[in-house]
């Protein structure tokens, strides 16, 4: 088994190997993973901290050794809090990283950073506060960055960011957590699933106070939500259909 992690700022992570194939995730700067295959350009890799998979390409990462994947394994996991921070390598080179990249890997990388950490699991009532760090975050299919995210990858990192740990679809987050029946025994942070006609989650977001609800639709933002499911003013018509609604807290 080979290794490896990412020593750039946010990696694509794709279907299949080739630039034109659809964008399915995101590497974000430290992330490390286990290489299931690799070709001579592209390597099909497993994300350790979710378990995702996908193609990255192989000028995009740096291999590292068995014993480096587990050394960082064992250790806390720690993530920048800044929306955008620097690291420095030895010849004074920076390199810019967003928001939830991980710092586990920084002496293995020969970098330094000295912006904000985060180590340690937070209060649920600190979820909607670092949901709102992304408000207006434009949509984007695989992101998972204050520049472009999409519902789950938006949920996952706003639970990464305060020590919880959730998988990478909606469709796989809401296999995680206990369902509730009612809106009304809901509490902030709460995570609200959504399906299509076929019955197939499509859609998640972030329950707040008084019915309302964060997610990315177009862009991060608020709406209202209520047993129907998600009533956005803007388009006088709900747009998503209320699934279940999960604690994972």
């Amino acid at each position: 088994m080979q290794y490896g992690i990412c020593n750039l700022s946010i990696v694509p992570l794709r279907q299949d190997p080739s630039d034109k194939s659809e964008l399915v995730s995101q590497v974000l700067y430290g992330d490390y993973f286990k290489i299931l295959e690799r070709r001579k350009s592209w390597s099909r890799i497993r994300i350790a901290f979710d378990k995702y998979e996908g193609w990255i390409d192989n000028k995009q990462y740096k291999e590292i050794v068995e014993d480096d994947y587990k050394s960082i394994h064992s250790q806390p996991l720690k993530l920048s809090t800044d929306l955008v921070e620097f690291v420095e390598n030895e010849n004074q080179q920076l390199f810019t990283i967003p928001m939830g990249s991980s710092l586990n890997g920084l002496k293995l990388l020969s970098h330094t950073h000295d912006g904000n950490v985060i180590d340690k699991q937070l209060p649920k009532s600190h979820l909607i506060e670092t949901a709102f760090t992304y408000l207006n975050t434009p949509y984007l299919w695989g992101g998972k960055t204050p520049f472009g995210i999409d519902c789950s990858g938006f949920t996952q990192m706003v639970y990464k960011l305060n020590g919880y740990k959730l998988l990478r679809d909606a469709s796989q987050q809401a296999t995680q957590g206990d369902a509730l029946s009612f809106i009304e025994e809901s509490e902030p942070g709460d995570l609200a699933f959504f399906d299509n006609s076929e019955g197939q989650i499509i859609h998640v977001g972030i329950i707040m106070e008084d019915n309302y609800i964060i997610h990315a639709h177009g862009k991060v933002r608020i709406d209202r939500l209520d047993h129907s499911g998600i009533y956005n003013v803007d388009r006088s018509r709900h747009t998503h259909k209320l699934r279940v609604i999960k604690k994972i807290i």
